[in-house]
């Protein structure tokens, strides 16, 4: 896997991150949101889903688990794997129904670990000394698709 790695000054730049991957998610994608409580994934996947949706809220699921959108051409499913007892329970919550028919973003993965494919596209956010850092982790096929939207390390 290759890395790109985007230095993040504001919420609004880890939003516009996020503004930026929306466009480039297909149904059968699955983005891994990584990193500490207050990194950044909730913040990333809100805009995300907000620009390829339209929805105006979209809360985070680390209540209620899961929330799904309607995407142009998908159903977009969000997972907040944070409060999750044992990973198995990842089925009961219709991670199998996601993986088969939409495109899914997992903030806390690393709960769910052997349960999610390895093609993910791995997003790290960190909390640095002036913002937060994203570290992307891609293999080819999205390493092409990001290049082609134009999105390289800043």
């Amino acid at each position: 896997m290759t890395g790109i790695l985007f230095h993040l000054a504001s919420e609004t730049e880890t939003s516009a991150l996020g503004v930026r991957l929306a466009p480039l998610l297909r149904a059968g994608d699955v983005v891994r949101l990584e990193g500490d409580l207050g990194a950044g994934k909730s913040t990333l996947a809100r805009a995300l889903i907000q620009e390829l949706t339209g929805v105006v809220e979209a809360p985070s699921p680390t209540f209620t688990f899961v929330e799904t959108y309607d995407a142009p051409d998908f159903t977009l499913w969000h997972f907040d794997f944070y409060r999750l007892e044992k990973s198995e329970d990842v089925w009961e919550l219709g991670l199998e129904e996601a993986l088969e028919d939409g495109a899914v973003l997992v903030e806390w993965p690393e709960r769910a670990e052997g349960y999610l494919p390895e093609e993910a596209l791995a997003i790290r956010l960190e909390i640095v000394v002036n913002g937060r850092q994203a570290n992307i982790k891609v293999n080819r096929a999205w390493m092409a698709r990001l290049a082609a939207a134009g999105i390289k390390s800043n």
